[in-house]
């Protein structure tokens, strides 16, 4: 059953939070892919799940109450299980000396507490930090190109375009668009949608979150707050709307970016494509820019369509695509905690 475990007899107690979840699936895949050293595995989800079983890269594992769980002699504990899950359970995981990964947006905005994606802030990870934030799936995209950008030519203003799939509201939001579809396709187009603003069958929504007085979304707030956080840019001025489409998984983005010094196109490629985590598709063949089913399943994060701005001066445009269940969750959270478990052997040794 927990054969792989075993052979890490020095590794890491890790607790996945939400494990029967379209993000919390995902952890699992991560975790094994990048070979995090696990001495013991704990799967939780809500009571309704408890008892129920699961298949892992390590055998039949049992699903457990995260309500009444006990994280004492947890290392690290990976929560995808919803805003209000992580708010109540992080003092209880804080007081076992467990270092949390969330991926809500219940401390994104705590300045108390690090929001981290690896290849832009990753000096912010160290052992029992606490809690570290997991940023929101559309920002991490399009953040990493956005570094690279800003170091090569400094960026000084922002604006993006969102095209975000139906899996971002989770297995729920998956089978909504779905259940949708069908429903329209057999000619009784629902009224509303359970899940989504409105109803996601071969419609377009620009909608994601509440809306709010300032005429954003939540959504777009993340956004704006979220990449002036990560990169430290607090008066970076960024505007962004966000829109729900009906794709299963990925999200995609068109964002325009106004930079101090002129950059090309070639030189623009070269850049992103030389970020760790980026990969431009289409440097050197024109039409083979990424979509969302390209990007699926995929860690890096595609870039294509790079172009000047022919209304800015010094602007660029470009089309970004990522998996909006691995890098845009399962996959920045995993990365996080390999940093800081090799951080806490390396205290260690």
């Amino acid at each position: 059953m927990d054969r792989e475990i075993q052979r890490h007899p020095d590794g890491a107690h890790v607790a996945v939070v939400g494990a029967t979840g379209a993000v919390g699936r995902a952890m699992l895949r991560c975790l094994d892919d990048l070979k995090l050293p696990i001495r013991k595995l704990e799967l939780l989800a809500s009571s309704r799940s408890a008892g129920k079983t699961l298949e892992t890269p390590w055998g039949i594992q049992t699903i457990q109450d995260a309500e009444t769980f006990d994280f004492q002699g947890v290392d690290i504990a990976l929560f995808s299980a919803g805003k209000s899950v992580s708010q109540a359970l992080a003092p209880r995981v804080l007081d076992a000396g467990c270092l949390m990964i969330d991926n809500t947006s219940a401390f994104r905005r705590d300045p108390r507490w690090p929001l981290v994606v690896p290849e832009i802030n990753g000096e912010l990870i160290a052992p029992r930090t606490g809690i570290i934030a997991n940023p929101n799936c559309s920002t991490i995209q399009m953040v990493l190109a956005l570094k690279a950008l800003d170091d090569a030519a400094g960026i000084n203003d922002v604006r993006v375009v969102t095209f975000q799939s139906c899996s971002g509201a989770g297995q729920k939001g998956i089978d909504a668009l779905l259940d949708e579809t069908r429903e329209t396709l057999a000619g009784n187009r629902p009224k509303s949608s359970k899940v989504h603003a409105r109803t996601m069958a071969f419609d377009v929504v620009p909608q994601i979150g509440d809306l709010l007085d300032s005429g954003n979304t939540e959504e777009e707030e993340k956004m704006m707050f979220e990449t002036r956080k990560i990169l430290g840019r607090p008066d970076l001025r960024v505007a962004a709307t966000c829109v729900r489409v009906p794709v299963v998984r990925s999200h995609s983005e068109v964002v325009h970016v106004v930079t101090d010094r002129h950059l090309s196109v070639e030189q623009a490629n070269a850049v992103l494509d030389d970020m760790a985590g980026l990969r431009v598709t289409d440097c050197h063949q024109m039409g083979a820019y990424p979509t969302a089913v390209q990007a699926e399943g995929q860690f890096d994060t595609l870039v294509g369509r790079v172009r000047i701005d022919p209304v800015a001066p010094n602007g660029l445009i470009f089309w970004i695509v990522s998996d909006n269940l691995l890098k845009g969750a399962a996959l920045n959270a995993v990365q996080i905690a390999c940093a800081a478990w090799n951080q806490a052997r390396n205290c260690k040794s």
